[in-house]
């Protein structure tokens, strides 16, 4: 069974995480469903950068960003090369696949439900 493996991040998962990852889910339900509350301003329609990760490995496993998400992208806080949006990067069907993220400390986020 492919794994997410989420580096710690300080608010949102201090110890870091290693979750079995269910193919053809999202990297943002596989997180939320796991008790790792990323943002997702949109509700996952691919409308924001708030579900940002960076895929530090098996960027290549998982598939080709369309321009909608590419286009989002170059308005996430801290972009770099394997950035992909959760909510559109879907676990691969590969039983090895497994996904290296790190949550980016800031978003950018003119509205945040939990204060």
């Amino acid at each position: 069974m492919p794994q997410v493996i989420v580096l710690p991040h300080l608010e949102l998962c201090p110890e870091g995480a290693v979750i079995d990852a269910v193919p053809g889910k999202s990297i943002c339900d596989t997180l939320l469903e796991n008790g790792v509350e990323i943002e997702h301003a949109c509700e996952k329609s691919c409308a924001c950068t708030t579900c940002h990760v960076v895929v530090r490995e098996g960027f290549n496993k998982l598939g080709r960003p369309d321009e909608i998400e590419e286009d989002l992208l170059d308005m996430a806080w801290g972009l770099e090369a394997t950035s992909r949006l959760s909510c559109q990067a879907l676990i691969p069907a590969d039983a090895d696949a497994n996904i290296v993220v790190e949550i980016p400390r800031y978003t950018i986020n003119h509205a945040k439900e939990k204060h």
